[in-house]
């Protein structure tokens, strides 16, 4: 096989590296999904996480490494307080990446297209936590009128689409949490005490102690509702990720010991605190949508590790579902013997990073924007 036969055959690598997780899918050049993974990374600890992922992925999926390899980036790690600001961390991670994952390294950057890695300083308001709009721009090439709800580990994205383009009123985090686009709600990571201050416990109101002694991994364990390879983070106190455990750290949250209530009332409070985050959820969705009224019959299409919080919202709102992995579909193409439904399980989780392997692999061919001053060049497919 000659230099050009190997680029033309060489895989896509999605990335989307984030501040608690990195995902990572592989696409062939023809466009099949063929993995999905996702590894911890607890990126405000400091870079070395990061290159352990790498290493992580360059071990599962030895082509990365090849230099014919392609890697489309989008990502949200730069908001963690490693860096001093959203700017030096795009900067930081753009090169930490670039120089691991080689020349044909490209970043997203939202409505604005590609960039390559020299760009990315100027351009970092263009990268930075692009991911949702990685993922709402594939969304929009299969459904014309959606509302895709995204619900992760840490945060939730609610993202208009009308006439099969992005309808999103804020551009960066800052916007979308004032248009209510960006929700900080998630169902592993998300502090309970800023689920509701106030939440009912045998048929009485208490106040929740501002403490960080539960998380929202603790809710959805004991509802059965959390993926155990989802539970990839410590929890509140580094103790047990066990229903006992979780009863413990949810009685902390008012006052009390889990020995104090049966395992049962135990769950009904999970399921208060449940109510209590779709309640917060839904509300925010009522806002996107008011601003859309195409919208008001449209499908909801759910992603993230969480999206079982989206298909309970299309019920509540009689809507349709739609879920992201039945849309990226190839769970046939999984690249190993998991089963269709760990992998449709992947899939939906890793949502910005399969987008940006999928947009970047059926580009013929892809305009980088220049650098302030530069001239722009084309990367061939």
């Amino acid at each position: 096989m000659n230099a050009a036969q190997a680029l033309a055959e060489a895989p896509v690598f999605g990335w989307d590296v984030g501040g608690a997780h990195v995902k990572v899918s592989m696409v062939s050049r023809s466009g099949v999904l063929a993995d999905v993974a996702q590894w911890a990374c607890p990126l405000w600890q400091g870079l070395t996480h990061l290159e352990r992922a790498i290493d992580a992925v360059f071990e599962r999926w030895p082509a990365a490494r090849d230099g014919a390899a392609r890697h489309a980036v989008t990502m949200t790690g730069e908001m963690v307080d490693l860096f001093a600001d959203r700017a030096e961390g795009v900067r930081v991670l753009a090169s930490a990446l670039a120089q691991r994952l080689g020349p044909r390294t490209l970043f997203y950057a939202g409505a604005a297209g590609w960039l390559a890695r020299s760009a990315c300083a100027d351009g970092w308001r263009k990268v930075a936590s692009a991911n949702w709009h990685a993922s709402a721009q594939w969304v929009a090439t299969r459904i014309a009128n959606a509302l895709f709800v995204d619900i992760g580990s840490t945060t939730t994205d609610i993202i208009p689409i009308v006439e099969g383009r992005i309808a999103a009123r804020g551009s960066n985090d800052a916007d979308r949490l004032v248009s209510g686009e960006l929700v900080y709600q998630g169902v592993v990571r998300t502090p309970l005490c800023g689920v509701a201050h106030r939440i009912a416990f045998r048929g009485e109101t208490t106040s929740v102690m501002n403490e960080w002694f539960a998380t929202s991994a603790d809710v959805y364990r004991l509802t059965d509702e959390l993926w155990a390879p989802h539970d990839q983070h410590p929890s509140a106190d580094n103790g047990p990720k066990t229903k006992p455990a979780s009863r413990a750290r949810l009685a902390r949250m008012i006052g009390r010991d889990a020995t104090e209530a049966s395992d049962a009332e135990w769950r009904r409070f999970a399921d208060e605190w449940r109510r209590e985050q779709l309640r917060a959820i839904e509300a925010s969705l009522a806002r996107v949508c008011a601003a859309h009224p195409a919208l008001a019959a449209a499908p909801i299409v759910g992603a993230g590790c969480g999206r079982f919080l989206a298909a309970a919202l299309a019920r509540q709102e009689a809507r349709s579902y739609v879920d992201f992995a039945m849309l990226a579909g190839a769970c046939a193409g999984a690249a190993d013997a998991r089963g269709d439904a760990e992998v449709a399980e992947w899939i939906a989780t890793c949502a910005p990073s399969v987008a940006v392997a999928l947009l970047a692999a059926s580009a013929t061919s892809i305009e980088l924007l220049p650098r302030a001053g530069g001239e722009g060049q084309t990367l061939a497919a």
